[in-house]
């Protein structure tokens, strides 16, 4: 059995430590924003909230949403389980369990948090929520923010929330489809349904609103981390630029066979994948080594390998199968 060193421990420490924190500030935003506001959402979540209200009113008996969350995620486990294989990866199941804890967690202490404002003046008594009394369409703005940012940090370490993710998966095993299609139809779905528990159809019209604000969020974090310049770069001192680059950007180089068409001699072209942020650094390497030296920079997104993501990584990167 390989054992795991230490900087290996502490790696994966830090990752659960961070979807943690992530699935946790995306339960605190549902809780503390988006239900107060009588908003809705897509996901395993949105539809948790509609299965408690469709309860509530045909049995007249209430159920925690995270509760509610942790039955929907697992019936779809069970599902993809019997129908994909168990290999679930670990990520995915300890999100999936933290969710609901989050979530019952805060909706327990958040009326808590919020009476104790009231008692010394924080808020004004009969507040919709704990920030006072926001007008609902910015608490629902406010709580797609929050839960985008959560759900980045999730993301980040290859995790999961579950919910769209197995229904994603359980449909591409029989009938491939693009995944954000999945997520469109689901998620519209779920909010719709809202309508039928009672809900008017100021809900529907939030429940758009957080959706589109929430992917925003989370698209746009996750895009600008992964936002990665190409450099390619001519010049006569190519060993020279590649050893610089290499010692002091701690970038990898890779020299291309070119050749310069209307001088007709032979070339080498230095070329160069780097964070965004390191770009302005390496041009600054090449400047003072070859002022002269022909540079071309374009932006490119989904580089992977070393230094950069996972191979296969993005939004159902937690959920594959091992």
């Amino acid at each position: 059995m390989k054992s795991l060193t230490k900087n290996q421990v502490l790696i994966g420490i830090k990752e659960y430590l961070m979807m943690t924190f992530g699935i946790l500030f995306y339960t605190f935003a549902w809780i503390a924003c988006i239900i107060p506001a009588h908003g809705t959402g897509g996901g395993a979540t949105g539809l948790s909230l509609v299965l408690c209200a469709a309860i509530e009113n045909l049995f007249g008996f209430q159920i925690s949403i995270g509760t509610m969350a942790f039955i929907v995620n697992g019936i779809l486990l069970l599902f993809a389980g019997f129908i994909i294989g168990w290999k679930f990866g670990l990520k995915t199941i300890f999100c999936i369990l933290i969710l609901p804890l989050g979530l019952n967690f805060f909706q327990a202490e958040v009326p808590i948090l919020q009476q104790w404002l009231v008692e010394r003046g924080g808020i004004a008594a009969g507040s919709i929520s704990i920030f006072g009394n926001l007008e609902p369409i910015l608490l629902v703005i406010m709580g797609a923010l929050l839960s985008g940012v959560g759900i980045y940090f999730c993301l980040m370490q290859g995790g999961s929330t579950g919910g769209v993710d197995i229904v994603a998966l359980l449909i591409n095993k029989y009938h491939p489809i693009n995944y954000g299609r999945v997520v469109i139809v689901h998620d519209s779905a779920v909010i719709l349904a809202s309508l039928l528990v009672g809900n008017g159809p100021e809900t529907v019209i939030y429940g758009f609103l957080m959706t589109i604000v929430f992917s925003v969020t989370a698209d746009a974090l996750l895009s600008g981390n992964q936002q990665s310049n190409q450099l390619m770069i001519i010049s006569h001192e190519h060993d020279r630029i590649a050893e610089e680059i290499s010692a002091q950007a701690h970038r990898g180089v890779t020299l291309l066979d070119g050749m310069g068409w209307y001088t007709k001699e032979p070339s080498r072209v230095v070329m160069v994948l780097c964070r965004k942020r390191e770009t302005n650094d390496i041009l600054k390497i090449v400047k003072n080594i070859d002022p002269s030296a022909f540079c071309s920079v374009a932006s490119v997104t989904g580089v992977y390998g070393k230094g950069f993501g996972l191979i296969g990584g993005g939004m159902l990167n937690g959920m594959k199968l091992d």
